[in-house]
């Protein structure tokens, strides 16, 4: 796992979810996550359709590189 640098999560509330995301690995005494890991988090188009605006090019795979398409 040393050699992952990227990680993609999928989640349909990815948005709200990362915020505080890292504060709970580092609060949690059984997650541990590399320091270097980069997380990139996206939304489904089904979902995002219905979040904020905001939301659409932040987490929309149309705009994540080497990302392909989830419905």
């Amino acid at each position: 796992s040393e050699n992952i640098t990227t990680a993609l999560v999928i989640y349909d509330v990815g948005c709200q979810w990362s915020v505080n995301f890292r504060s709970w690995v580092k609060n949690s005494p059984s997650l541990l996550l590399p320091p270097a890991l980069e997380i990139v988090l996206a939304v489904g188009k089904f979902h995002l359709a219905v979040h904020k605006l905001s939301c659409f090019p932040r987490y929309s795979f149309n705009f994540i590189k080497s990302a392909g398409h989830l419905d």
